[in-house]
């Protein structure tokens, strides 16, 4: 009985100093660890959520880009940093992608991470040059059938959603296309608009703008249903290659051991901010959709995308290049 009533003691204390370290956090500047290069999808919402984050719990939250082999630098530093809530990782599918495509990497994702909250969805676009003589998705298709391993596409890198978009795109299409993968998106995008790559696979987010502006031309988007910020570009699915589906998605992790207090804590405020009616305004307009889980949904979601994409790189065959 006495070890009962001890260990009942010791978890009332250990829930008190975990309730504590919560309320007391952040007491000093917090670091968003982003494994992949500046001006991207992660890069530039990471710094959206770092900016509310510092204002709603008045602490400096900083953002760190740290790219490279398919985010596995930066990520392999957030896994070695201190379990204690002030490094986060800004993650992507990309992470879910690697466990299958990269499997020799210095860490696992689901065991030396917790998931802290998911942050956002969007679908991805095509985009070709415009000296690629294709007009739409079936032309495309041709012109790549007539010429297998001539024409190329951009990624921002390994096992990311834009090298996972074009693989998919590859084996369900039925055509040879060759990958050349960048140290981030930001590079990727530049080439293409400047003629050196044929066409990408990027976020809707930040490749729109390019295709209104005819610096590339659009060919088509990846989601299930058309990009409410593309009403009049068809979907891949709906232009030849049924059932197609890719988009990218972005959400933050801290290393495991981080106290539950404070990772439910930061889950609460990212909920918060994700759900203001001025945020979902602002994301709308740029083709992201909110994402909202309490950290056991998280958990859940993030173990199905591990084993989804694991699927999808048996049957596609992709190999890291």
């Amino acid at each position: 009985m006495n070890k009962l009533v001890h260990r009942f003691v010791s978890l009332a204390l250990l829930g008190a100093c975990g309730l504590a370290a919560a309320q007391a956090y952040p007491n000093r500047p917090v670091k968003i660890i982003v494994p992949f290069a500046a001006s991207g999808p992660a890069d530039n919402y990471a710094r959206f959520m770092a900016q509310r984050l510092q204002d709603e719990l008045k602490q400096s939250f900083v953002v760190e880009n740290r790219p490279g082999a398919g985010s596995i630098i930066g990520t392999d530093a957030a896994a070695k940093a201190p379990a204690d809530g002030y490094t986060l990782l800004m993650m992507s599918n990309t992470h879910t992608v690697n466990e299958t495509l990269i499997p020799n990497k210095p860490f696992a994702l689901l065991k030396d991470f917790v998931g802290v909250a998911p942050v956002n969805a969007s679908d991805l676009m095509l985009v070709v040059h415009p000296s690629v003589p294709a007009k739409n998705l079936a032309e495309l298709i041709a012109l790549a059938k007539s010429k297998p391993g001539k024409l190329n596409y951009a990624s921002s890198g390994n096992g990311t959603p834009y090298h996972m978009a074009g693989e998919l795109f590859k084996h369900m299409a039925g055509v040879h296309i060759t990958h050349v993968p960048y140290r981030g998106s930001s590079g990727a995008r530049t080439d293409v608009v400047g003629g050196q790559v044929d066409m990408m696979f990027d976020a809707v987010t930040t490749m729109s703008e390019f295709a209104k502006e005819g610096r590339v031309r659009g060919i088509a988007t990846t989601g299930k249903t058309r990009a409410s910020t593309l009403p009049d570009m068809p979907t891949v699915a709906e232009s030849g290659v049924p059932k197609y589906e890719a988009v990218i998605w972005l959400g933050l992790m801290a290393p495991k051991g981080t106290p539950a207090a404070i990772v439910n804590r930061l889950n609460e405020e990212v909920r918060k901010i994700v759900a203001r009616p001025d945020v979902k305004e602002a994301w709308a307009k740029q083709g992201a959709v909110p994402m909202s889980m309490n950290t056991t949904e998280f958990a859940q979601y993030l173990e199905a995308d591990v084993a989804k994409w694991a699927d999808i790189v048996r049957v596609s065959g992709a190999k890291p290049d």
